[in-house]
């Protein structure tokens, strides 16, 4: 792994910013009564994943960093799991974003991975 500078130089922050990014046009399609509901919860974790990267790679230690990435982790569970639950209410009418989220879920487990290798 080349040297990190930034959060920027993270392909999971890059992958992230572009799950955050097609959450928004897809949630523009959602009916207007749940703006203020479901899209604002989707929108939300979706912004928290690549946020809690950045935030993470901006602390002091890798430990720090690592509980950053499983605060991401979880943020990628919670939009998963209410993506399910929009396809079951009919709002989504496939498996969209079901690839991307796959890839970054894989891409932070292996960073967290080899942060704690580094730490061990």
């Amino acid at each position: 792994m080349s040297e990190i500078k930034t959060h920027k130089d993270l392909d999971v922050w890059k992958g992230a910013m572009t799950l955050a990014k097609e959450i928004y046009k897809l949630t523009t399609n959602f009916p207007r009564e749940e703006t203020y509901g479901l899209v604002s919860q989707i929108r939300r974790a979706a912004v928290s994943i690549p946020s809690n990267i950045a935030e993470g790679a901006a602390r002091n230690s890798n430990k720090e960093f690592v509980q950053s990435l499983y605060v991401s982790l979880g943020s990628l569970a919670e939009l998963e799991t209410q993506l399910l639950l929009s396809r079951e209410l009919g709002f989504l009418k496939n498996e969209e974003l079901n690839e991307s989220i796959e890839r970054i879920r894989k891409m932070l487990l292996g960073l967290i991975k080899y942060l704690r290798s580094k730490t061990s």
